[in-house]
């Protein structure tokens, strides 16, 4: 939440307004039509708001502006990585920490505890899907992946990633499916277009060499 605010502060410079005082003037800073506006209601959202507010930060992945749009998926991540229970945010921490240095069996353990005291929880079943790709064990990634987008159907991380396992797979038709849905919640993510277009033609190429 820190690291949002000093980033935007940063990027600005002195020209930043004031950011707003209050939850409505932070709504009202949404429709501004000035985009450092717009930019410092993204970051008071993403410190201050909760799981319900995530559409407001949705809406801002289509703004004109590609610095705002950097700070609504930024905002989003940090929304989706709050509890709101301490003890559950320290395990979360934990698991990083793990499966950062490599100790997947261990954060997988660690994950399994937060899913199994905060179930409605979409970002614990995220991370444990994440170390699961990471294992080479697809198959619980995707299941997790599946009850992350129970919880969280705009969860653009969870999307994209079902289509990175289903292209190690080796199921392309799936993958670029699934990639295209994740662009449809968030249309920034290069790296994802990327894969679209060498999906489409790897498959190109596949169906016109078996005509």
């Amino acid at each position: 939440m820190v690291l949002l605010g000093v980033a935007l502060t940063i990027a600005a410079g002195s020209a930043f307004p004031e950011p707003p005082r209050s939850r409505t003037e932070a709504l009202q800073y949404l429709k501004d039509a000035e985009t450092t506006k717009r930019a410092e209601a993204v970051v008071w959202i993403a410190n201050h708001g909760a799981m319900s507010d995530a559409p407001l930060l949705h809406e801002r992945l289509r703004d004109e502006s590609a610095f705002v749009r950097t700070f609504a998926e930024q905002g989003l991540w940090l929304l989706w990585s709050r509890s709101g229970d301490g003890a559950i945010d320290q395990l979360m921490a934990r698991g990083v920490e793990q499966m950062q240095i490599g100790d997947h069996r261990a954060a997988i353990a660690t994950f399994s505890e937060v899913v199994a005291k905060k179930p409605d929880f979409a970002e614990g079943w995220n991370k444990r899907a994440t170390v699961y790709f990471l294992a080479g064990d697809y198959e619980k990634s995707i299941a997790d992946c599946g009850e992350v987008l129970k919880r969280n159907p705009g969860h653009f991380g969870a999307l994209s990633g079902l289509g990175q396992i289903y292209s190690r797979l080796e199921d392309y038709d799936k993958a670029l499916a699934w990639f295209r849905r994740a662009l449809e919640v968030n249309p920034n993510m290069v790296g994802v277009e990327f894969e679209v277009t060498r999906l489409q033609t790897l498959l190109k190429e596949r169906r016109g060499k078996s005509i």
